[in-house]
């Protein structure tokens, strides 16, 4: 089971100025860079709508969903879904969409905190609060001299994750109380508890947790397209990977077992250039050959 990172990378905990995504940014942004517009010009305030920490935002979350790289420049991924002739679903008008857009958060790894909080802490805490996370961050600190820890910005990043995930209950209908872009997967619930603070006194916490269940709103093909998507992976991929290994399709979507094994005999099913094997033990995922992922892609929205 591999769950450490094979390769380091620069840890980023801020850059969204306390904004979770919204539900049209990444759309607003999008149409922003494909008409040449920059995020440093001085009208990208009025252009965008927005005020200037959530033209900042706007970029950071592009870069985060993987729609822009490193020249602001936009991406595949960004044309295959937001182009308005050709795009798949420029207005995210299909859940699957959204799931893929939490594929590319998390492997892209641009905003650390969701990948560290799918592939490691939620392995290590099953039930997490704000401040598990920031301890779990200050000891990878210790061992690590590429992540600077500050506890602050690591508590308000963690807020935003929650912002992203979490569907609060209220019917606030302020700026501030906007879900976040994520909140209809229902990956992370809540609820709270008492927990003692010192010999005399109670608080009471969110506690956080990230259940691994079967997700059958995931079509198969998005389930497809991310072990497509998956450099790691060869033409024969061994079960216990997809379902563990950092950055996999079990590790990233929260899937269990039964899960797992559900999503792999609907591609089967759907697909002849797989099969899966099952022998002496071993389970494997096989490929006669690997369409691109777009492919696969295009084939679950122009059905």
């Amino acid at each position: 089971m591999e769950i450490n990172q094979e390769t380091r990378y620069k840890y980023t905990f801020s850059g969204h100025e306390s904004f979770q995504c919204r539900q049209l940014w990444l759309k607003k942004g999008y149409d922003f860079i494909a008409a040449g517009k920059s995020f440093r010009s001085e009208d990208a305030v009025v252009t965008l709508g927005v005020g200037k920490n959530m033209v900042s935002s706007i970029k950071f979350w592009l870069k985060a969903f993987n729609l822009i790289d490193v020249n602001d420049k936009l991406t595949e991924f960004a044309f295959v879904i937001f182009d308005d002739e050709t795009g798949f679903d420029p207005y995210l008008e299909d859940e699957a969409t959204l799931w893929l857009l939490h594929y590319q958060l998390i492997k892209n790894r641009f905003a650390s905190t969701y990948s560290l909080i799918f592939n490691e802490l939620r392995r290590e805490k099953i039930e997490f609060t704000n401040d598990h996370f920031v301890s779990f961050i200050k000891r990878k600190s210790e061992t690590e001299s590429s992540l600077s820890f500050n506890a602050n910005t690591i508590n308000a990043d963690f807020e935003v994750f929650r912002k992203m995930y979490y569907a609060e209950n209220s019917n606030t209908q302020t700026e501030e109380g906007y879900s976040g872009l994520l909140t209809d997967l229902g990956l992370l619930k809540s609820y709270e508890k008492e927990i003692p603070v010192g010999s005399f006194k109670n608080v009471r916490k969110d506690i956080f947790y990230i259940e691994n269940n079967e997700r059958k709103s995931i079509p198969p093909e998005i389930f497809l397209y991310t072990i497509i998507d998956n450099s790691k992976y060869d033409l024969i991929v061994n079960f216990n990977s997809i379902e563990q290994d950092y950055d996999s399709s079990g590790s990233i979507f929260a899937l269990n077992h039964v899960g797992l094994k559900n999503k792999i005999d609907e591609s089967v099913d759907m697909f002849d250039f797989i099969t899966f094997s099952d022998h002496a033990g071993i389970k494997e995922l096989q490929f006669k050959y690997k369409p691109s992922s777009i492919e696969i892609l295009r084939r679950y929205y122009e059905k």
